[in-house]
């Protein structure tokens, strides 16, 4: 469905009364991923990684500095105004606030109902009866369309961000922290509406997340990013019980048990992550590194596959 390949996305630093550009933040430094059709691909790191920058930039809301996003096999940066648009009804975003995501100055029924009406999917009855299918499958009310969103709990705006998304009927998603603004109750409600629209519609998703529980739970492989790039590719089941990475094994340490016999190894990292700003030669997480050699320091590791779909960017490999 969707192939991204060398994605950099480099923000500008302006000064000056003449805005000269002194420098660029790296925010996403060559990332490389697939997704297949029905698959969840989930996107971890913490915060300032580059996920979301990841996420927009892979649906054309930021435009990439350099590499090719693409779509079915059609290079999106190549596509004229009307194809892109076109692209916009099969690719489509749940953003993480789900307060400032809605427009408060219109109701429900507007707010699904305007994507509709400007694509030219439904008009009249047909439009409100496609709302109000829609309302119900994210297990609201028909009669709830004609509210305003400060009249909805965090949890059911959640809900109609998620029927927003469903309104042109896409194939691909980008899920942007969809649960981490709401009530650790309501969040696996959201999390099995998500799984269950996904059976029912054979949707794609991409989950951007820094909850692992979360991704464990909805995700069928898990990227790592660290400062822009993906450090470790796998399968969940791979991921959660062979890290390779030493940035995934610190990951993966800081989670609580669930058990309460059981005590877990907390790997603590020396220093803060490093700036996108200057960010460091050789290996991006060397300064932190436990596990780090000499060669970290100069050659940057390329992503090579340790077992069947495992790939890792470590020079321990």
């Amino acid at each position: 469905m969707l192939k991204v390949e060398d994605l950099k996305v480099h923000f500008p630093i302006k000064k000056g009364l003449l805005s000269k550009t002194v420098g660029k933040v790296h925010a996403v430094d060559g990332v490389n991923f697939e997704l297949k059709a029905g698959e969840t691909l989930g996107i971890v790191g913490e915060s300032g990684c580059g996920k979301t920058t990841t996420g927009m930039a892979t649906i054309n809301l930021l435009k990439p500095t350099s590499g090719r996003v693409l779509y079915q096999g059609r290079d999106m940066a190549s596509l004229d105004k009307q194809e892109l648009r076109d692209l916009c009804k099969e690719m489509q975003i749940i953003f993480q606030d789900p307060y400032s995501s809605l427009n408060p100055r219109m109701v429900v029924r507007r707010i699904l109902g305007d994507p509709m009406r400007l694509h030219g999917i439904a008009r009249g009855k047909e439009l409100d009866e496609r709302v109000d299918y829609l309302m119900e499958k994210v297990g609201l009310t028909p009669e709830q369309a004609g509210r305003y969103p400060h009249e909805f709990s965090g949890g059911q705006r959640q809900r109609i961000g998620i029927a927003r998304a469903l309104t042109l009927k896409p194939k691909v998603i980008i899920g942007d922290e969809p649960v981490s603004a709401l009530d650790v109750s309501i969040q696996a409600q959201i999390v099995n509406l998500l799984i269950d629209l996904q059976k029912e519609f054979g949707l794609s998703y991409v989950i951007i997340a820094h909850d692992l529980a979360v991704v464990e739970y909805l995700c069928d492989r898990i990227a790592v990013m660290y400062l822009g790039k993906v450090v470790e590719m796998t399968d969940y089941k791979n991921l959660y019980t062979c890290p390779k990475h030493p940035y995934t094994q610190a990951l993966l340490s800081a989670v609580p048990s669930s058990h309460p016999n059981v005590e877990k190894t907390r790997i603590l990292l020396e220093g803060d992550v490093p700036s996108p700003i200057n960010p460091p030669s050789g290996c991006s997480f060397h300064p932190r590194c436990p596990k780090r050699m000499e060669i970290c320091e100069k050659v940057r590791p390329e992503i090579k596959e340790t077992g069947t779909g495992h790939t890792v960017a470590c020079h321990l490999y």
